[in-house]
């Protein structure tokens, strides 16, 4: 397994649509696990494909404390929302640092596929509703700042912009072997 790079928003590679997977092979189960390891040491709770730069309609969820309940979720959708909305604070892994309220469907059910390709449904609420909505809106290049204010959304890009270029900066220097 392996730490995959999570891209950070603004990069525009966050935007690009997810294909729906058609082979349910070894390359997708070890993109699984590596999206699974990637999560588990960020830390967080879920992760989308398209936030490693795989556009693909691969989703890994796990809300629990123990890190021992990965599900999966294969060419994800949901086939039933409730009309009843709830905010929540949500973060993101491509967002780092940033947390706010998105409002959601407080109860949802989904169909997908497993790695071995095996179809499944489930009813969601609560934090794992939320999640799946959430990941899923990655699948279609949409990251949750976007349901902010204009100005709440310029000022995270602009905070995001200028932690990269220190983190870029940090990188360079150290590869000439400099400290600071």
């Amino acid at each position: 397994m392996s730490i995959l790079n999570i891209l950070r928003y603004p990069d525009p590679r966050l935007h690009k649509i997810a294909q729906p997977v058609t082979a349910f092979d070894a390359r997708l189960a070890k993109l699984v696990a590596d999206m699974a390891e990637t999560m588990y040491d960020a830390p967080g709770i879920g992760l989308a494909a398209s936030q490693v730069d795989v556009h693909e309609r691969v989703v890994v969820i796990d809300i629990t404390e123990e890190k021992n309940a990965l599900t999966a979720y294969i060419n994800p959708e949901i086939i039933w929302a409730s009309d009843e909305r709830q905010v929540y604070d949500e973060g993101c892994l491509s967002v780092p640092g940033v947390y706010d309220g998105v409002e959601r469907a407080t109860r949802i059910k989904v169909r997908a596929f497993d790695i071995k390709g095996e179809q499944f449904e489930q009813e969601a609420d609560g934090l794992l509703a939320v999640c799946i909505q959430h990941e899923m809106d990655h699948l279609v290049g949409k990251v949750f700042v976007e349901y902010l204010s204009p100005l709440k959304r310029n000022r995270i890009k602009t905070r995001m912009v200028k932690e990269e270029r220190g983190i870029a900066r940090e990188k360079a220097l150290r590869a000439q072997g400099r400290r600071f």
